[in-house]
């Protein structure tokens, strides 16, 4: 089957927009403007740490891009011991995490990033492939359908659930999720190869041939290659029909 990698969060942080007003005619209005230009300075201190949390945050992010995983972790943590209720951060900290194979850890932070903004939709779908790395398939299928109630026309999301369904030997619920992702993009040969693996797996030949077909039109070379070996096609794989589409 093919997977659906992590999503990066971005945007994390709005800069502090303030203002004061001037005049004063009387003691409480000093007083008053004494408090203002406190705030004043307050603010000033707080955007200057906004700013270097972002700093810390692009460089992670940038670090990500290089696949410098460790580097990134140390970053992000920067960012978050200056913001520790930043979402994103949490998300990005957890996807280099997920890069090392780092599972468990990655969870913690994917949780703790839910714990800040319920309804982020990167975290509950970059959760959802840590489980799945854990061959938590059951719990990974409640994450992805968080994520899908989030975002429904997200086909990433229902293409790993999908595969989370196959583990759990639930075709006919992952054909479904398939044919979601189908309709929402209607070229999608990652949906068509895994349908394939579905079918196979129940040792359909007819439409295990049909869907890899699809997915071999939209990419040849990768699946060709990929469907002599994957052991989902161990059931149809001697036979004479399948043998004639991979030549």
């Amino acid at each position: 089957m093919v997977f659906r990698h992590c999503f990066v969060a971005s945007g994390l942080i709005t800069f502090l927009a303030f203002g004061c007003s001037g005049g004063a005619n009387s003691s409480a209005e000093n007083t008053t403007q004494v408090v203002q230009e406190s705030n004043v300075t307050q603010l000033f201190i707080e955007a200057k740490a906004t700013q270097k949390a972002e700093d810390y945050f692009h460089q992670g992010n940038n670090l990500l891009d290089r696949q410098n995983y460790e580097d990134a972790i140390k970053a992000y943590d920067k960012a978050i011991a200056i913001k520790v209720e930043s979402p994103e951060a949490w998300i990005n900290r957890g996807i280099a995490l997920t890069s090392l194979q780092r599972y468990q850890d990655a969870l913690v932070s994917y949780d703790r990033a839910i714990a800040i903004k319920p309804d982020k939709y990167e975290a509950w779908y970059n959760r959802g492939i840590a489980l799945t790395s854990l061959q938590r398939y059951q719990d990974a299928f409640a994450s992805y359908n968080r994520a899908i109630v989030i975002q429904p026309d997200k086909y990433e999301a229902l293409i790993n659930r999908g595969i989370a369904l196959t583990k759990l030997h639930r075709y006919k619920d992952a054909i479904a999720s398939y044919n979601r992702a189908i309709a929402i993009k209607q070229d999608l040969h990652q949906a068509y190869y895994n349908k394939a693996c579905s079918y196979a797996l129940q040792n359909n030949l007819e439409l295990a041939i049909e869907n890899l077909n699809k997915a071999i039109k939209l990419v040849p070379d990768k699946y060709k290659k990929l469907a002599k070996t994957d052991p989902d096609f161990s059931k149809v794989r001697s036979q004479k029909q399948f043998q004639e589409l991979l030549q």
